[in-house]
């Protein structure tokens, strides 16, 4: 049962690449709140990764609030988190930042980034109609 599309890439920790994948998996809506997710088990036997690093990755979205543990139901997914707009324009600014960096880095004209930036957008939305 795939929860969402795991590719190892080398030079990324896992931990950050599962975050990552599950994460998208959650905002283009391809998992919905009350939806079970694996176990710590089920997911390191899933993604062929350390429990440990399952382990790890379970807490930080329970802590992150994309998860919610309950005894006796087990893991599921909970509603997406709300930031306050201090937070979201603080991660918006950091992140944007890192991108704009790393495209200057690897010679990318603005409009090759904006046009990507759009391509991935309408990608989340068609994915799972949550994102306009």
């Amino acid at each position: 049962m795939a929860m969402f599309r795991f590719t190892l890439a080398p030079g990324q920790p896992i931990f950050e690449q599962v975050v990552f994948a599950a994460t998208k998996a959650f905002v283009s809506g391809k998992l919905q709140p009350g939806d079970p997710f694996p176990s710590v088990r089920g997911l390191a036997a899933e993604l062929k990764i350390n429990p440990n690093t399952a382990a790890k990755v379970v807490q930080h979205l329970i802590g992150e609030g994309w998860l919610e543990a309950t005894p006796g139901k087990g893991t599921v997914v909970a509603r997406a988190p709300r930031l306050r707009a201090g937070e979201r324009r603080h991660i918006l600014e950091h992140e944007l930042e890192r991108l704009a960096v790393e495209a200057k880095r690897v010679g990318l004209r603005f409009e090759n980034v904006t046009d990507a930036l759009a391509s991935h957008w309408r990608r989340l939305a068609v994915a799972g109609n949550r994102v306009a």
